[in-house]
């Protein structure tokens, strides 16, 4: 019901969609909304821009929850926030808020390629948890994507290529670590030296007097 005194209500949609950033780094949704409204007696200039503008803001706060992912539930949520009371505006009044939100092909194709990436990698740690922390796992993989009796040479390679994985994961990854924190911890690049020196005297001492490296190639 509409009052004399009250002024016509107004429907606005935008011309083109707005870009509302999303919880996924780089990616933005595109959103378009349909709003009824009607001014107060109060008029002033450029009033549908400010209701669009008070809108989007609005909805901004409530898209930046949401991945990129999660389109239908972040449209929903976007509904549901914009379709909650208003606050009192002395120039206009919301009746209905909607919004229909869209990806647009090159964001569609990076989350695409976010998503594989991300599976690519949860697979390698899978992979890793589970196959080359064992090493007879790797050769049991083998067999099983080529049935058929491996040779000898190929055998021991997949061996000695699992066992250096775990191997760097256990031991040289975690001195190279220490190493780097080592020289950080000098301003002066002589003194960093001079500590790398230091260190791999340490090592070369517990290791009977030669570095590892040279006692292995001496046996």
């Amino acid at each position: 019901m509409r009052w004399p005194w009250q002024r016509a209500e107004r429907i606005t949609t935008c011309p083109l969609p707005r870009l509302l950033v999303s919880a996924t780094p780089g990616i933005s949704f595109e959103a378009v909304y349909t709003l009824r409204w009607r001014p107060t007696l109060r008029l002033r200039p450029n009033l549908e821009d400010l209701v669009r503008a008070d809108v989007h803001q609005k909805a901004a706060a409530t898209a930046a929850r949401w991945d990129a992912a999660d389109l239908s539930a972040a449209q929903d949520a976007l509904n549901a926030a914009l379709g909650a009371p208003h606050e009192s505006n002395r120039h206009y009044r919301i009746l209905a808020a909607q919004v229909v939100l869209r990806l647009s092909p090159e964001s569609r194709e990076r989350l695409a390629q976010r998503t594989a990436d991300t599976e690519r990698v949860r697979r390698l740690e899978f992979l890793k948890t589970h196959l080359y922390d064992h090493p007879g796992l790797v050769v049991l993989d083998r067999l099983e994507r080529h049935p058929g009796r491996l040779p000898d040479e190929e055998t021991a390679a997949l061996q000695r290529l699992a066992r250096m994985i775990k191997g760097c994961d256990q031991w040289w990854y975690p001195l190279l670590e220490q190493w780097e924190q080592l020289g950080d911890g000098f301003s002066d690049a002589d003194k960093q030296q001079r500590a790398m020196l230091a260190l791999l005297n340490s090592v070369a001492a517990l290791n009977g007097g030669s570095p590892p490296a040279a006692q292995a190639h001496v046996n």
